[in-house]
């Protein structure tokens, strides 16, 4: 990796408790030209544990974009939502919340609490792909995240 790109790379905090949803959506940020570090956090503990640099996440970089599930171990999604977007030093951070749940009250609820996008996992393993696919597309080439230089 250049020194560029190391400048420029997008930290990308994913909240997801699937083993094979994580792999997938690694494997796909891995292939392309956006450099990016992918972290994970497995549950919405973790994922606050994260956010704050506690424990195990001390050194941990501000992510500049979450993809976050709602159904999640110990914290759920919703919960995490709220806290994030409530804080002062996280509120700015995007927060796409990427979930099996295609309940309008969730998808209500999300945007209710602040949720910059609201996308529904498709059970089809290729439409999955096609949406994180979309995802990288578009918040990673397209739109101007908060900190991040791009250089077209």
């Amino acid at each position: 990796m250049s020194v560029l790109s190391e400048l420029n790379l997008i930290t990308i905090l994913l909240v997801e408790d699937n083993p094979g949803d994580v792999r997938l959506v690694e494997e796909i940020f891995q292939d392309g030209k956006i450099y990016n570090r992918l972290q994970v956090a497995r549950d919405g503990e973790q994922a606050m544990d994260y956010l704050h640099q506690r424990g195990d996440f001390q050194n941990a970089p501000r992510p500049d974009l979450i993809l976050l599930d709602l159904n999640l171990p110990k914290k759920n999604g919703t919960e995490v939502l709220t806290e994030i977007k409530t804080d002062a030093q996280l509120h700015s951070i995007p927060v796409i919340i990427l979930t099996a749940s295609g309940s309008e009250e969730d998808i209500a609820r999300a945007y209710d609490h602040y949720a910059n996008c609201y996308l529904t996992k498709p059970i089809d393993l290729n439409q999955f792909i096609s949406v994180v696919q979309q995802i990288k597309t578009f918040w990673l080439s397209i739109v101007q995240l908060p900190g991040v230089k791009r250089h077209d």
